[in-house]
């Protein structure tokens, strides 16, 4: 696997360190998977799990769009792969489900993301809010949460990957 991922400067101003981080674990989750074959991106890890590095881009998509479309600008932006039948459909993969699509996908609500965010400062209240709790949130917690949440995924990657072929790294 190669290795391009960049940390933010270490001194870098507040928000550029808070894209930094986020940028950095996308380009881990992206790493975990490279050189892989659509078969073994949806391999599970351990039965009963489902969890699979195709499942979580998937997921990361998901939580993309939840956060910086539905949250922060208040889009009417609908589910890409679960429904309320199946609430954790972006983990149930096919056959026919592929890299190409789910990585694409995924491209695609980063830089909508990216472009929502640009028109918020960091004290900056969402224009909408959480569909659970009705919270409302600053672009500085969206950010720290994002970061926190692929942080996480990357924890399971890592062993995915593992898993899958052997490889190891940070």
């Amino acid at each position: 696997m190669t290795n391009e991922r960049r940390e933010p400067a270490t001194t870098a101003d507040e928000r550029t360190m808070l894209e930094g981080w986020l940028d950095y674990h996308r380009q881990t989750l992206a790493w975990k998977c490279e050189g892989l074959t659509d078969a073994q991106l949806r391999t599970a890890a351990v039965e009963p799990s489902e969890l699979s590095l195709m499942g979580l881009v998937r997921h990361m998509a998901e939580v993309e769009r939840g956060w910086f479309r539905k949250v922060l600008v208040a889009e009417d932006a609908g589910p890409i792969y679960y429904t309320e039948e199946d609430p954790d459909g972006e983990f149930h993969l096919s056959e026919s489900d592929t890299w190409e699509e789910a990585y694409a996908t995924w491209q695609a609500e980063i830089e909508t993301a990216r472009r929502n965010a640009a028109r918020f400062g960091l004290d900056d209240i969402s224009e909408g809010k959480h569909r659970r709790t009705g919270e409302r949130f600053n672009l500085r917690w969206l950010y720290t949460h994002m970061i926190e949440e692929y942080a996480r995924h990357n924890g399971h990657a890592d062993l995915l990957r593992e898993r899958v072929d052997g490889t190891t790294g940070d």
